[in-house]
């Protein structure tokens, strides 16, 4: 394959790996500030129309979609992994606490709290499986 047919897969590989160092660095504290889309691109040494139109082509949304969710993943990580209020995890995700809230219902269709409630209720269940 000629290097500029597989450079729409290259920017797309590029994009995936930048957004997930950079939230590891949120969550661990290492950054403090949520990244824009045009800065992205221009790590990526691109504009930031040629990324969301590449990654629009490539898979078939628009990277703010692909944040999103990976912004939710790593919510979702903490609130099962950690004792953080929901308050902490939104200022580590840089969110304001009652928007870190609408956001999360919006794309994972409960709170912060019912969706922390529900995974301790199914580990809680899961051990008391396990056990003898």
């Amino acid at each position: 394959m000629k290097h500029k047919e597989r450079r729409p897969e290259e920017i797309t590989e590029a994009y995936f790996k930048l957004l997930d160092l950079h939230l590891a660095e949120l969550v661990s504290g290492k950054t403090t500030q949520m990244m824009e889309l045009n800065e992205i691109a221009a790590k990526l040494h691109i504009s930031a129309k040629h990324l969301s139109y590449t990654i629009q082509s490539t898979m078939g949304n628009h990277p703010c979609h692909f944040y999103d969710q990976k912004i939710l993943a790593a919510a979702k990580n903490l609130l099962t992994i950690t004792d953080w209020s929901v308050a902490e995890i939104a200022d580590r995700l840089t969110y304001d606490p009652s928007n870190f809230a609408k956001f999360f219902k919006k794309y994972a269709g409960e709170t912060p709290g019912q969706f922390r409630k529900l995974a301790q209720s199914n580990h809680s269940q899961k051990i008391a499986k396990s056990s003898p």
